[in-house]
């Protein structure tokens, strides 16, 4: 129980966006809040979807530190991030603030140790 209504944030979950700048600079501030940051559905102790659940498994798995931003907190988040990364789909992967892509790109590179490699640059 909540009871000074405050927003409960997982572990290295981002809380929110920057709300006084335009929705592209809270989006680059979110993409930019750490090295590797995961935009999913729920966050890493509830995930909300088997893709964000299975992308931040892998995350879990290569042992990397990274953020999450929980974009069914945020309905504007969320479509603007459709649109800045042309991609309509979440999670949505960010290293160095590079769209990285979804589940099935996160899982294929994982497959195959290229984002490994990826993220000891």
């Amino acid at each position: 129980m909540n009871p000074f209504n405050v927003m409960q944030t997982a572990p290295n979950e981002i809380a929110g966006a920057d709300k006084s700048k335009s929705l592209k600079e809270q989006i680059e501030g979110l993409i930019k809040a750490d090295k590797v940051v995961l935009f999913m559905k729920g966050n890493v102790n509830m995930p909300q979807c088997g893709f964000s659940a299975n992308t931040s498994a892998i995350l879990n798995q290569v042992g990397v530190g990274y953020k999450t931003f929980n974009i069914l907190s945020d309905q504007d988040i969320r479509q603007g991030l459709k649109e800045y990364s042309n991609w309509p789909t979440f999670p949505q992967l960010y290293i160095n603030g590079e769209l990285v892509g979804g589940n099935d790109i996160v899982t294929e590179m994982y497959k195959t140790g290229e984002l490994q490699k990826l993220l000891q640059k």
